[in-house]
């Protein structure tokens, strides 16, 4: 049985307030700091006496503003939630999660495998985006790599934020409520240790970042990022369309009425984009900064030199990571030559 239709409308997704989606379960925007995507959702499951959080959003102080603000309209406060259940560890999903947990002893839950990212993302270090440099120097773009580290050190770090759940969650861990279960699906690729939580006797899907209704999520831009993420992305994609369809509740964007349909779009827009680059290696690009240039970004077909400087580098990733599967595939041949990949056509 599918989740009741919601009332949302569908470009207004980020105002702020307390939405029902389906008995017991309530969505709540909140902002994001100078962010594109402008809020992040989190999802009241209220279930007799028990109220759990699923992604409970970025640790700042309008954030929690709102939060408690739409939890008084269930008759709660910050300290009534018993549990927060979160699907990844970027700050916009976790950060107020610790925050609240310190005030409040509220139990955390996170995917086993973000394990890797946290403790990287705990150790000190003078450039917030250190993970990538390495990451971007083998793209071919070690100048925008030392422009991307120049600017990052004027940015606190935060280092102490990135505390450890209390509960490590593997493929399969169950969130049991006096009448519902939240299972968790480990779903990695956006991170590692990406999850996404089912209620499949009401047809919903807690989606994360996983599944988004309008855009792609970025792949592997994480503090201790895997080889091939974009392998792992697809693979987690099928998993979920293989599986009963239900509501889409994403964490970015209007709460839509099947899982199974963008997951098709989805897989339909790697598809192309990988024949696209692929595309370029056909026609003399060779490192994964090349290739990036000849494509267009975003629904605006921008180009790469358009995009502001934390979107150039997750295009330049993006790129990356097909170029990657692409080689795993035999569709390309890749050659190492000072520390920078090169490509050309198998």
């Amino acid at each position: 049985m599918m989740g009741m239709p919601t009332t949302d409308a569908r470009h207004e997704w980020t105002l702020p307030g307390l939405f029902e989606v389906a008995p017991g379960v309530h969505r709540i925007p909140l902002p994001l700091p100078d962010d594109g995507l402008a809020a992040v959702n989190a999802y009241a499951v209220v279930d007799g006496e028990d109220l759990v959080l699923i992604d409970p959003g970025w640790g700042l102080t309008e954030s929690r503003d709102a939060l408690t603000k739409a939890l008084r309209g269930l008759g709660a406060g910050l300290g009534d939630v018993k549990h927060f259940l979160v699907t990844h560890h970027h700050r916009d999903h976790y950060t107020q999660a610790v925050l609240l947990r310190r005030e409040f002893g509220t139990t955390i839950s996170l995917g086993a495998p973000e394990k890797h990212s946290l403790q990287a993302a705990g150790e000190p270090t003078e450039r917030l985006f250190f993970p990538q440099y390495e990451r971007l120097v083998r793209a071919g773009a070690r100048d925008f790599a030392d422009d991307l580290g120049r600017m990052s050190g004027d940015i606190p770090h935060q280092h102490d934020i990135w505390e450890m759940p209390d509960r490590w969650l593997v493929d399969g861990s169950e969130c049991r409520l006096p009448t519902r279960t939240l299972v968790a699906v480990a779903t990695p690729g956006h991170t590692r240790g990406h999850v996404v939580f089912r209620d499949d006797p009401a047809g919903l899907l807690f989606a994360g970042d996983h599944v988004l209704p309008h855009i792609t999520p970025s792949i592997g831009f994480e503090s201790a990022p895997v080889d091939l993420p974009l392998r792992d992305y697809l693979d987690s994609l099928r998993l979920v369309r293989e599986q009963p369809d239900a509501t889409l509740l994403p964490a970015h964007g209007p709460v839509t009425g099947s899982v199974h349909a963008r997951v098709d779009e989805l897989l339909e827009h790697h598809h192309t984009r990988l024949d696209a680059i692929l595309a370029t290696v056909a026609h003399g690009a060779v490192t994964a900064l090349d290739s990036a240039g000849r494509i267009t970004w975003t629904r605006r077909e921008r180009r790469l030199d358009e995009l502001n400087i934390f979107n150039k580098m997750l295009a330049i990733m993006e790129t990356a990571t097909h170029l990657d599967l692409l080689a795993l595939q035999g569709r390309l041949k890749v050659t190492r030559i000072e520390d920078v990949d090169h490509f050309a056509p198998a």
